[in-house]
């Protein structure tokens, strides 16, 4: 093979590697067919699963982040309405978005472990990659 100098002073192409161009076999890992994938009926069903846990809840959460937010802007004396002591509804309403936060990760996380982590080692198999 010969080879040339560029003009930046730069060492020109290198030997072909042998292992990739003709010689022995490359032992790279393949890459899954991620067009198949996407096609297979069991990531359907993961994106199925996953949309009916996924739309509902976002739905649900901004619901009731909007009611609270209407309710802080337009309802100040229910909001004021004390509860006991200085505590009032709008700061137990505000405590409760932070628990309804923890409860829908709770959840997603529970949901995650029995219906979509199941159906993406099942698709892993089928496409041949290795679980970590």
């Amino acid at each position: 093979m010969t080879t040339a100098a560029s003009t930046s002073g730069r060492h020109a192409a290198a030997e072909p590697d042998r292992r990739v161009f003709g010689g022995q076999p490359s032992t790279a890992p393949q890459k899954p067919d991620f067009e198949a994938i996407q096609d297979s009926a069991e990531f359907a069903e993961l994106r199925r699963r996953l949309r009916r846990f996924v739309f509902p809840m976002t739905a649900l959460f901004l619901v009731w982040y909007l009611t609270y937010v209407l309710l802080s802007a337009y309802a100040h004396a229910f909001m004021a309405t004390q509860v006991f002591g200085l505590v009032n509804v709008g700061l137990l309403l505000g405590l409760a978005q932070f628990v309804s936060t923890v409860l829908i990760t709770l959840a997603y996380n529970r949901f995650a472990r029995r219906r979509i982590d199941p159906q993406v080692a099942l698709i892993r198999a089928h496409a041949g990659v290795e679980s970590k």
